[in-house]
């Protein structure tokens, strides 16, 4: 008995971690989609709606690949199995690839520190060319400045005298969109004095217009999707060692189980080395019978 069991023990391990984890990511897909679907359907236009699309499409792949992982390990599902690890393959060098131009698109950028103030201004000009194209544009720049004027960045700067500029920070939204550059002089009607930046012309007080069509507010925008995008790339590395670890386990699963139907048949196998869940099941009946 023990030299046929044995063998197979690693098979047994593997298919118990690849179940395990796919019924984790299968419950975690859940909130996910549930997410998705709440923004989809919000009535505000805020920046967040824009992220229904990823996270319905990342919410949808995760359950289907986890389903067709934990039912290839539970029920010995060969085929299952195979179309788990070609998803999982594909996930992985899909996320590589994103990870990859995510860190390409976001190498530059970065603000430049104002004399005398504790807040940061920026430009167009140091972003990727990529990026730079993408505000240029105004079928992108026209949702991504809603999106500005949605989260009501501006209204909370409003009433700040010139000393709150000199004493508080500002991100990069109130920086480039709600005011007009540091570097800008205006007269007592408020027109500029001498030539000088683009913006200083652009800008207007009405709360209706301020800075938002100034370069420096297309700058705001880009050093904030910057930062956003150098967090999910972070996190993506930590999701790509995760999934090339889960991938490990399931070609190891898959090898495995190849290998045992090759000498035993499907149904002597599953005699000689049950599935992941049966001594789970037999340990639950024990219990069970001993409340009874």
């Amino acid at each position: 008995m023990h030299s046929h069991s044995h063998p197979y023990y690693p098979h047994r391990v593997s298919n118990t971690v690849v179940g395990y984890l796919n019924l984790v990511t299968l419950l975690a897909s859940i909130p996910i989609i549930g997410a998705g679907l709440w923004l989809a359907h919000g009535s505000a236009a805020t920046c967040e709606s824009a992220l229904q699309a990823p996270l319905l499409a990342i919410g949808f792949v995760v359950l289907l690949v986890s389903l067709a992982g934990f039912i290839g390990a539970c029920y010995h599902v060969t085929w299952a199995l195979w179309l788990y690890l070609l998803a999982m393959l594909l996930l992985v060098v899909a996320l590589l690839g994103v990870t990859v131009f995510g860190m390409a698109v976001t190498a530059g950028g970065g603000g430049r520190q104002v004399p005398g103030r504790p807040y940061q201004e920026f430009r167009v000009t140091d972003y990727s060319s990529w990026l730079q194209k993408r505000v240029q544009v105004e079928r992108y720049w026209r949702p991504a400045l809603a999106c500005v004027v949605g989260s009501r960045a501006c209204p909370r700067i409003a009433a700040w005298t010139p000393l709150d500029y000199m004493q508080h920070s500002l991100t990069p939204i109130q920086s480039g969109c709600c005011k007009p550059p540091t570097s800008c002089t205006y007269n007592q009607g408020g027109m500029p004095v001498e030539p000088q930046d683009e913006d200083c012309y652009r800008w207007n007080n009405a709360p209706g217009i301020l800075c938002y069509q100034c370069d420096s507010c297309k700058a705001g925008v880009l050093e904030q999707v910057r930062r956003h995008w150098h967090n999910i790339t972070i996190l993506n590395v930590v999701v790509l060692v995760v999934l090339i670890a889960v991938y490990s386990c399931g070609c190891c699963a898959f090898r495995n189980a190849r290998r045992a139907e090759a000498a035993y048949g499907v149904n002597r196998m599953s005699k000689i080395n049950p599935r992941w869940d049966y001594f789970w099941s037999r340990w639950w009946n024990g219990q069970r019978e001993q409340l009874y």
